[in-house]
């Protein structure tokens, strides 16, 4: 494996989630379950030019560098519950990453979902302020309509 590569690192960390039960993200991924498919966790040792490689590094690698691998982008699980796999996986930025988390809330707003950050993005709004009416349990209407009231300087 390329040792320093971006990629085999982005393989290492995703395997460690997995599989090292020391790792600080474990418990949301090898502890909820999520693995690696069969075909990236092959530890079968395979050498090429005198140089050592599992066949699941390969498989991966070969994987990703045809299906969008970018060095500005990250894997991410499409079904968040699915495992490591080629169709439960893409490249995608870390905003589309951040949108598909398993605690995030999407609201519903005039016909259209999308989560509390896209919402805050699309209506120019302060996210801790949609948040904490988020938490009050209001509705998408009050959330978004009510006028957020600017609080007085004291001189």
């Amino acid at each position: 494996m390329e040792t320093h590569s971006r990629l085999s690192e982005i393989f290492r960390t995703m395997k460690k989630r997995c599989y090292y039960p020391k790792h600080n993200k474990y418990k949301d991924y090898g502890g909820r379950g999520i693995k690696l498919c069969d075909e990236w966790n092959d530890r079968t040792i395979i050498r090429i030019s005198g140089i050592r490689y599992t066949k699941g590094w390969l498989a991966f690698k070969d994987w990703a560098l045809k299906n969008g691998y970018a060095d500005n982008l990250t894997i991410d699980r499409i079904d968040v519950n699915g495992n490591y796999e080629p169709s439960n996986c893409r490249w995608v930025t870390q905003q589309v990453q951040a949108n598909n988390r398993i605690n995030n809330i999407n609201i519903t707003y005039k016909g259209k979902t999308q989560t509390v950050a896209d919402w805050c993005r699309e209506l120019n709004l302060n996210f801790n302020t949609i948040k904490d009416r988020v938490r009050r349990n209001w509705s998408a209407e009050r959330i978004f309509e009510t006028p957020i009231k600017l609080k007085h300087k004291i001189k």
